[in-house]
């Protein structure tokens, strides 16, 4: 298949725009620069261009823009990928999903500056846009036919890897929901030691924060031991398969990355670098999760 030269140029800059989106909203979330622009959208403080810059407001209006940015490159990339791949059966499906859930989580987005929402639906915002980069991902490896390259085509996946895969891809969303709760509660210091909470709360929360902090631990935990036995599956059963013993095993790598960040996350308490990683782990460990679950639906 000859694939334009722009058509993959395009596609690496959306993938990498929409995991810079991921990491902005992270950025604005946990320095508390959701306000930046006060209650205007699309403007900033009722004006094209503020007459103050402070810190918020840099880190607002720069997310604002990588978003605003993010939709135009995604919808290019939609235009073409229909011209030259629409042919494969996935194309349209992601296209769609790629602008559509942009559009969504823009419109949260905007919500959330003109009519401040409760954080719990604030929390969604994360993750909506996580189906958005996941779609843009999947297009740009169909773009880069890695199908063909790692014989994808060819594999036979089990009913055992099969609901195990659909079911921790299903079960880690709500554990990236409970994670931005974390962020937009600011409960991310609300349990200092690690792996129990603290010194004084060893085995039971005390407080609404505690309780939204642990619970995202306990997931976290239950979802790392899950992940561990589903690639230890894989590779097993699997090792024929490159894209299957490799993608496993690159995916557990991220989930060991996400579990180490977030310990070191509590240690450095709340180090923006290293929370700014967390984010980037996990979402890349959701694109590759999609990428499974794309081989599941193609598996007879």
């Amino acid at each position: 298949m000859n694939i334009s030269k722009p058509l993959k140029y395009i596609s690496i800059i959306a993938t990498l725009t929409m995991i810079f989106v991921q990491i902005g909203g992270a950025l604005v979330s946990k320095t508390g620069s959701a306000d930046g622009c006060g209650s205007s959208w699309p403007l900033c403080h009722g004006q094209v261009i503020p007459k103050t810059f402070p810190m918020d407001t840099i880190i607002e209006l720069a997310h604002r823009g990588v978003s605003g940015f993010a939709l135009i490159i995604v919808v290019a990339l939609g235009y073409l990928a229909l011209k030259e791949i629409g042919h494969i059966r996935e194309t349209k499906f992601l296209v769609s999903m790629s602008i559509g859930f942009l559009v969504l989580q823009a419109l949260i987005g905007a919500a959330a500056v003109v009519w401040q929402q409760n954080d719990f639906v604030l929390a969604l915002h994360f993750g909506i846009s996580l189906i958005s980069f996941a779609s843009v991902f999947l297009l740009s490896l169909l773009i880069f036919e890695v199908d063909q390259k790692f014989e994808a085509r060819e594999v036979i996946i089990q009913s055992h890897l099969k609901w195990h895969t659909i079911l921790f891809t299903m079960s880690i969303y709500i554990a990236i929901y409970s994670g931005a709760l974390v962020r937009h509660t600011e409960s991310t210091l609300a349990c200092i030691s690690w792996p129990h909470c603290n010194s004084d709360s060893i085995f039971m929360p005390s407080n609404f924060y505690e309780y939204v902090h642990m619970g995202h631990r306990t997931l976290a935990f239950i979802m790392f031991l899950w992940f561990t036995y589903i690639t230890y599956h894989a590779v097993k059963h699997y090792n024929e398969y490159r894209v299957i013993k490799n993608g496993y095993t690159l995916a557990y790598l991220f989930i060991v990355m996400q579990v180490i960040t977030g310990a070191i996350t509590i240690f450095t308490l709340g180090n923006i670098f290293i929370m700014l990683l967390h984010a980037l782990f996990i979402t890349l460990l959701f694109g590759m999760l999609c990428y499974f679950i794309m081989l599941i639906s193609r598996s007879k």
